[in-house]
């Protein structure tokens, strides 16, 4: 079945969800969710969202700590940008009835995270993605121009080479004509054809064992573009929070906010010991990355499974206050903040790399555009600084709108797809073969792609993974389409291509650390850190 949209939309994130109704009001627009609305990654954000809106705090300021946090190749217009435009878009989510927290005098409580040099961090509670994907969804379903299809997995984009033409990553002038689409439900591959296509697919927590994200987050967007000879950035760079909690067989995790460090919240060992000032003078409000590394060796280091963070010198009716989930969410597992340790370990967390985007969010292919995490917008360079992310999204939510709005009309729909062609395949009726070999690719990146690399890891990694590329590929095309060997393929491919760049970056910066390089190479730098650093200080003008 054919179906007819103006704007197709991949993903029911804030990127999705803001960039429909910026353009609802002029065309028809389809937004798919793998499973339901609800679950993204923006609903699972507890921290909340960066953006000036103090009389003194500033710009400039702002910039520099996102230059700072992206260790020396973040691109500055991109920074300027997003930091600039934020103040109007949270007027947005507030028009949108995004409700965030305020104190006695009517102003915005702001929090201070890692990294950040003021108090910037617009949040509700500590499940701000929550509240913006409730707000979101309400907001949606009210549009009389947006249909939802829940149940419904983007199995490729659409392009040239479905008409039979080669299509290489140097063919000029690639277009996206939409997507095939799988209705979970019933089995059967639609053809949703569009005239502008929205990647916000999310990120790829589930090529690892550990992680913070949805069971949603499996690089579908990366992959699908990749495999219709998109360009990719920034690939190595996964962030691992140095902060979920440590419950053996939890998938998710559930994420502990940094937050609560810049709150007060101190990380101790098992012996009780704060350790993180050994490590960075920064403790543990020093930058996700520094902080995920110092925890992954001082766990090494003693050998156990976890260290703790510890708030239980703070007010306890304050902490039940301001982190109500956390609280009950830790006093289930018969953790009392105000009086426990909090047990954590790193979790794969947030991807700063992905489809490579343009100030206007235009990916390399034309028609189709990308926003939210599995974009690589320059934004958050080698390290995203905190919350930065779900204000990114919307900004480049609504730069695509913009651009996508000047172009529509003067486009058509591409007559000749031809529908999804099955023929020769047949029922896959050993699901195992699927499950362990994800479960293989999540352990090869946890133990080989991890925090700290090595060549002789990722050329591990590499090989293992070739295999199970082979056999996924030879199962994908005998077998009938399915959500489950979809997935497992996205996943071996967007591992692939985590471990391809970790392969070519012959440094040590950000979120990439390696043994056999653990030194930056400053040739690669787009700014001198202490420069950088100084500007920080006042000392030196932008």
């Amino acid at each position: 079945m054919v179906k007819k949209y103006d704007f197709l939309v991949i993903g029911s994130g804030i990127a999705g969800m803001s960039f429909a109704l910026k353009v609802a009001h002029k065309g028809k627009v389809a937004i798919l969710c793998k499973t339901c609305m609800e679950e993204a990654n923006t609903h699972y954000a507890q921290g909340g969202v960066a953006s000036v809106t103090k009389p003194t705090d500033h710009f400039e300021d702002h910039v520099v700590d996102t230059l700072i946090a992206g260790d020396g190749i973040c691109d500055e217009k991109v920074v300027r940008k997003v930091v600039e435009e934020a103040p109007g878009q949270i007027k947005q989510l507030l028009e949108w009835g995004v409700d965030f927290d305020k104190n006695e005098k009517g102003e915005f409580d702001l929090h201070k995270e890692g990294g950040h040099s003021d108090f910037r961090i617009l949040h509700h509670k500590d499940n701000t993605g929550e509240e913006i994907q409730d707000s979101l969804i309400e907001t949606v379903k009210k549009h009389p121009n947006i249909d939802i299809f829940d149940q419904h997995f983007a199995i490729e984009i659409i392009t040239q080479h479905h008409l039979g033409q080669l299509v290489k990553h140097t063919t000029p002038n690639i277009e996206c004509y939409g997507a095939y689409v799988l209705d979970i439900r019933t089995n059967h591959v639609h053809t949703f054809l569009a005239k502008m296509t929205m990647i916000a697919t999310g990120g790829i927590g589930n090529i690892y064992q550990t992680t913070t994200n949805p069971p949603v987050a499996t690089g579908d967007g990366i992959s699908m573009v990749y495999r219709a000879k998109g360009l990719v950035q920034d690939m190595e760079f996964v962030q691992f929070h140095p902060t979920a909690l440590y419950h053996p067989g939890d998938r998710p995790s559930f994420l502990i906010t940094e937050a609560m460090r810049g709150y007060g919240g101190i990380l101790r060992n098992k012996k009780g010991e704060a350790f993180m000032e050994k490590y960075d003078p920064r403790g543990s409000l020093a930058p996700r990355d520094v902080v995920a590394r110092s925890i992954d060796k001082e766990m090494k280091k003693t050998g156990d499974e976890c260290v703790f963070l510890d708030v239980t010198h703070k007010d306890p009716e304050v902490t039940k206050r301001e982190y109500p989930t956390i609280y009950h969410k830790c006093l289930s597992y018969g953790i009392d903040i105000t009086k426990d340790y909090i047990p954590v370990a790193p979790a794969a967390h947030y991807f700063c790399g992905g489809i490579k985007v343009d100030l206007n969010a235009r990916t390399s292919i034309n028609r189709l555009y990308a926003a939210g995490e599995c974009s690589c917008t320059g934004l958050h360079g080698a390290n995203r600084l905190a919350s930065n992310s779900l204000i990114e999204a919307i900004v480049y939510a609504d730069a695509a709108a913009k651009d996508a709005l000047k172009q529509f009309s003067s486009l058509d729909w591409n007559e000749n797809v031809p529908e999804w062609n099955d023929e020769g395949t047949s029922l896959n009726e050993e699901m195992v073969l699927i499950t362990q070999s994800e479960k293989e690719v999540n352990q090869i990146m946890q133990n080989y792609v991890g925090i700290v690399r090595s060549n002789l890891r990722l050329k591990r990694a590499f090989d293992r993974l070739e295999l199970l590329y082979k056999e996924t590929e030879s199962l994908f095309q005998r077998s009938v389409v399915s959500k489950e060997i979809c997935e497992l393929r996205n996943i071996i491919n967007t591992a692939y291509l985590v471990i391809k760049y970790a392969q070519a970056r012959k440094e040590s910066r950000g979120l990439h650390y390696t043994i056999d390089y653990p030194e930056k190479n400053e040739h690669m730098s787009l700014y001198d850190t202490e420069v950088l650093k100084k500007r920080q200080e006042g000392k030196v003008k932008a």
